[in-house]
């Protein structure tokens, strides 16, 4: 669905954000984002533009509808319990990358524990390569016990005074996933579906992303 100028006006007013605000968000010009919302679809505005605004305003909570509509996204949670539903949470992270792309964000202590978990960690990882490798996709991991073997999609960084959790935290799009495997059904996601706080721990782990240690050189044929 091509998001019209109204529905760009509509979002910005729900959000309270002003055309300043919104242009640095989505890193465009002023002038680009000021002619947009004069010149609406018009063969002058790049629809791709337009897209790439749209999806930031997603992104912070809003949703667009037909007929030029727009309204607040509900702050949606879905919880992945056991096994089976372990697979269903990948997936989920499979197919919402497949459409959206963008960048998955994921720390956790131990990072092989995912692994352990997963009934076909093969496939799971096959996908992560396959969508990296299509350039729509990229995949951060801050841990701290590892393999550190980047299997062609990770990039790793190294938290070495993390204390241990059976816990991790996935963010991507809108989505923010908590990942426990100390649960009698192991293991238990609960995935929040929020824009603004995802963006938040986003913005948490590219501090941490920052201050940590590049990540050890993988012993050979380890």
């Amino acid at each position: 669905m091509n998001v019209s100028k109204y529905q760009i006006s509509a979002a910005m007013a729900l959000l309270r954000l002003s055309q300043a605000e919104l242009s640095e968000k989505a890193d465009i010009s002023p002038t680009t984002l000021s002619n947009m919302l004069r010149d609406g679809d018009a063969y002058n505005t790049k629809q791709s533009t337009i897209n790439k605004v749209a999806k930031h305003l997603e992104d912070m909570g809003v949703e667009f509808l037909a007929n030029d509509g727009v309204c607040r996204k509900s702050q949606d949670v879905e919880i992945y319990e056991g096994p089976d539903r372990f697979e269903d949470f990948h997936d989920f992270l499979y197919l919402h990358l497949k459409k959206y792309g963008g960048e998955v964000c994921l720390s956790i202590y131990d990072e092989p524990i995912l692994a352990q978990h997963r009934q076909n960690p093969e496939l799971h990882r096959e996908r992560m390569r396959g969508l990296v490798g299509s350039g729509k996709v990229s995949f951060r991991i801050l841990t701290t016990k590892s393999s550190w073997k980047t299997r062609g999609y990770i990039q790793f960084k190294y938290l070495p005074d993390q204390q241990p959790s059976p816990t991790g935290f996935y963010a991507f799009g809108d989505c923010l996933a908590l990942c426990s495997f100390v649960n009698p059904n192991s293991p238990y996601v609960v995935v929040l579906q929020s824009g603004p706080m995802t963006e938040a721990y986003r913005q948490s782990f590219n501090i941490a992303w920052n201050a940590a240690e590049e990540a050890p050189i993988p012993e050979e044929g380890g």
